[in-house]
C-alpha cells in the first residue's frame, strides 16, 4: 500500500486488503455491489473513507458509491452490533403498533434512533419490510423472525441476547 503522508505511516492490513479487492474487480462491468459487499464484510460496514477509496480504485465518482449504498439496505454506514435487530416499519406491522415497539428497543437499548448500542452488542435498524406480514408486527435479530409482538415482549428478547453475551 502506498502512503502519501510525510507522517510515518503504519500499513493498515484492512486498507491492503481493500486494495487486494478493488484490483481483482478492477475494469469489470457491474464491479461496483461485488465490491461494496466485500468492503463491507471486510469492515462491517462502510464509513466514507472505505466508499472514497472505492470510487478512486474503481474510477467511478463518490456520489454514486454512496448512492448505491444509501439506497440498498444490506450495506450499512455505521458499524453492527453483534445482534442485530432489524424492526420492520412497514404499513401491516406498522397499523399493528410497530412503531411502539420501535420506541420501547430505543428506550431499553438507549438509542435515539437506528444505531448501534455503546457496547456494541446491538444494533437497530428500521426496514420497511421484512416479508412476514401475516406475524405483524415483526422484527428479525440475526436472521431469527420474532412475531406477533407486543411492547413488554422487548425487555425479554434483549435479555436473552445480554444472557448469550
Amino acid at each position: 500500500m502506498s502512503c502519501n503522508c510525510s507522517n510515518t505511516c503504519v500499513a493498515d492490513p484492512k486498507a491492503q486488503e481493500l486494495e487486494k479487492i478493488i484490483e481483482k474487480y478492477k475494469n469489470v462491468k457491474g464491479a461496483l455491489i461485488p465490491v461494496l459487499h466485500e468492503a463491507q464484510d471486510l469492515y462491517g460496514y462502510l464509513p466514507m473513507h472505505v466508499q472514497k477509496a472505492i470510487a478512486d480504485g474503481l474510477g467511478v465518482p463518490l456520489s454514486e458509491v454512496y448512492g448505491v449504498v444509501t439506497f440498498y439496505s444490506q450495506f450499512s454506514l455505521y458499524p453492527k452490533g453483534k445482534y442485530q435487530i432489524q424492526l420492520c416499519l412497514g404499513t401491516a406491522c406498522y397499523v399493528k403498533g410497530a412503531g411502539l415497539i420501535y420506541e420501547r428497543f430505543k428506550q431499553e437499548l438507549g438509542l435515539k434512533g437506528d444505531g448501534v448500542t455503546e457496547d456494541g452488542l446491538f444494533s437497530l435498524q428500521s426496514c420497511r419490510c421484512i416479508g412476514a406480514c401475516g406475524l405483524a408486527p415483526v422484527i428479525m435479530i440475526n436472521g431469527e423472525v420474532y412475531g406477533r409482538l407486543v411492547p413488554d415482549d422487548v425487555p425479554k428478547i434483549i435479555k436473552k441476547y445480554r444472557d448469550m453475551g
